[in-house]
């Protein structure tokens, strides 16, 4: 039984979940809504640990909870092109966007579009686009000239 058909349990720690718990989740949103989540859990789980899960899942478009993978991986981003971000996020982000540029469908390469603008232009960053779901809640291909 893989975890697309298996049903979720739920978070033995909703703040720190398990990779698979989140992923059994996502096939399964309905299970544990999102409004019933810890405060601001998008910020919590967008890390390094969830990474390449967000990632998986935002790249699959069967996911039903794909939107709030993606949603994360632009808080993941965002993270990852502050000044005093670890080297490692900044590869590891830069796999992601080449990986989507390379077999993404458009969702994800304008997520890769999106992060080489804000890797080229990190002042560029606006917190409601990249940290409340604005890019996710109307694509669209930002440009290195213009803030929108």
């Amino acid at each position: 039984m893989s975890l697309r058909e298996s049903t979720f349990m739920g978070f033995a720690n909703p703040v720190d979940p398990r990779p698979e718990e989140l992923q059994s989740w996502a096939y399964h949103p309905e299970s544990v809504p999102l409004d019933s989540m810890p405060p601001d859990w998008d910020l919590l789980i967008a890390g390094d640990v969830l990474g390449p899960t967000l990632f998986e899942l935002a790249m699959d478009r069967q996911c039903p909870a794909r939107r709030f993978a993606l949603h994360c991986m632009h808080i993941y981003a965002a993270d990852g092109v502050r000044q005093n971000a670890s080297s490692q996020r900044k590869r590891r982000l830069k796999k992601y966007v080449e990986r989507a540029e390379e077999v993404g469908d458009e969702p994800m390469q304008i997520w890769a579009h999106n992060c080489r603008v804000l890797m080229t232009r990190p002042e560029l960053f606006d917190y409601e686009e990249w940290i409340e779901g604005g890019l996710v809640r109307h694509p669209r291909r930002l440009g290195l000239f213009h803030r929108r």
